[in-house]
């Protein structure tokens, strides 16, 4: 079974019994966002927190 099959089985089984379709969608949304910023990570494509700052600060 593949890794992606298996969390969102896990996923699933970790939600309430009146979760709605949107619940769903949005623990899937989430779960993907986080994967790519980790992936982002070990990559290596960071900005520092003094970097982001100055970017929101010279606006």
């Amino acid at each position: 079974m593949s890794i992606v099959k298996e969390e969102a089985k896990k996923l699933i089984s970790n939600l309430p019994d009146e979760a709605s379709w949107d619940d769903l969608m949005y623990e899937m949304y989430v779960r993907k966002k986080i994967d790519e910023g980790i992936k982002a990570a070990d990559d290596g494509k960071l900005v520092s927190h003094e970097e982001v700052k100055k970017r929101f600060l010279n606006k």
